[in-house]
């Protein structure tokens, strides 16, 4: 079992005003709203967060979280521990945590399909698979004209049923996410078609491709580049299935950007590295402008929307996963 499995911990206490943002998390007390760890930077942010709302701790005790997808027909948040080669579900009713599979071929990101079924990119096994209704579970890919894989990093599912997923090589970079290893391929993103199955290069122009969403519209797709040095995000426009006229939508430098999400007016929600004062949830508006961020004690690797009514922002970050309500919803397929 992942040690440490503690189940549902309230982001229960004011943070310090001299010692720093830890002590919010470590005693038992309420938070006075608004909650000062969410951060207005324009007045479009201030529209989407709720004055009445706090940021919550739902569950500590891994390793390195990450993936999280959200199951509305079961009320739980599935999510990944990479270290720990477990897919985990905590439960929105109980706020308990179980395994869910273990070991699960060193998870990152998931989403479901639309036919609600789960995908995963596997560090391990170097495959993107699909669980399906009863339990088993598909390999979607693992090779690409005959080569293998350097390993599935995030998927996001357009409305026609392509499946889109970033091979970034994370985990044969050492044996901490998988199994060291060279890497046979350059990394890119790839497209599944729906009815043939085949797989064909959407992006091949970055050097090292990480977390992806659509816009609304599904006429661009945002993708976070996170080689060594400067790390940025770029959006392209989406032409006969591939991702073209690339151009960059920002620089968070010094911090930089993980998994990414869209809501449905088309703000993309970026999981945020940066050091304290940036590690959580950093906002842009479509035309790319910083309007927020959401902070949090931990390095955020990855997020998504659910909740009944996709307004509630789950958040992995590092040991923790945390949760809060906004006045914003996701947008479907990722």
């Amino acid at each position: 079992m992942p040690r440490g499995i503690t189940g549902m911990e309230r982001a229960d206490a004011p943070r310090a005003a001299e010692g720093g943002r830890s002590s919010r998390w470590d005693r038992s007390a309420p938070i006075r709203y608004p909650d000062p760890d969410i951060v207005v930077l324009d007045p479009r942010f201030e529209a989407m967060m709720l004055g009445h709302a706090a940021i919550e701790r739902i569950a500590t005790g891994f390793r390195f979280t990450e993936g999280p997808a959200y199951y509305g027909d079961g009320q739980y948040l599935l999510f990944s521990d990479i270290p720990n080669d477990a897919l985990l579900r905590w439960c929105e009713v109980t706020g308990t945590v179980a395994t869910l599979r273990r070991p699960a071929g060193n998870p990152d990101g998931n989403t479901r399909d639309r036919q609600g079924r789960l995908l995963s990119c596997e560090l391990g096994s170097r495959t993107l698979t699909r669980t399906e209704h009863d339990g088993t579970v598909t390999v979607l890919a693992s090779h690409f004209e005959g080569t293998r894989l350097t390993g599935p990093n995030d998927v996001v599912v357009k409305s026609d049923g392509s499946i889109w997923f970033s091979d970034n090589g994370a985990g044969i970079r050492g044996n901490y996410l998988g199994d060291k290893a060279p890497a046979e391929l350059p990394f890119r993103v790839y497209r599944l078609d729906p009815e043939s199955g085949g797989m064909t290069i959407a992006v091949g122009d970055m050097k090292r491709p990480n977390g992806l969403c659509f816009s609304p519209d599904e006429k661009r797709l945002y993708v976070v580049d996170t080689p060594s040095g400067t790390k940025t995000t770029w959006v392209y426009d989406i032409v006969d299935g591939r991702a073209v006229n690339g151009r960059q939508f920002f620089d968070g430098t010094p911090g930089f950007a993980d998994g990414i999400r869209c809501d449905t007016e088309g703000n993309v929600w970026a999981a945020f590295s940066g050091g304290e004062g940036q590690d959580g949830v950093a906002v842009f508006a479509p035309d790319g402008t910083l309007i927020g961020r959401i902070l949090l004690p931990e390095r955020c690797a990855n997020l998504c929307f659910g909740g009944r009514k996709r307004n509630r922002l789950f958040m992995t970050a590092s040991q923790s996963v945390y949760a809060l309500y906004v006045e914003a919803q996701g947008n479907p397929g990722g």
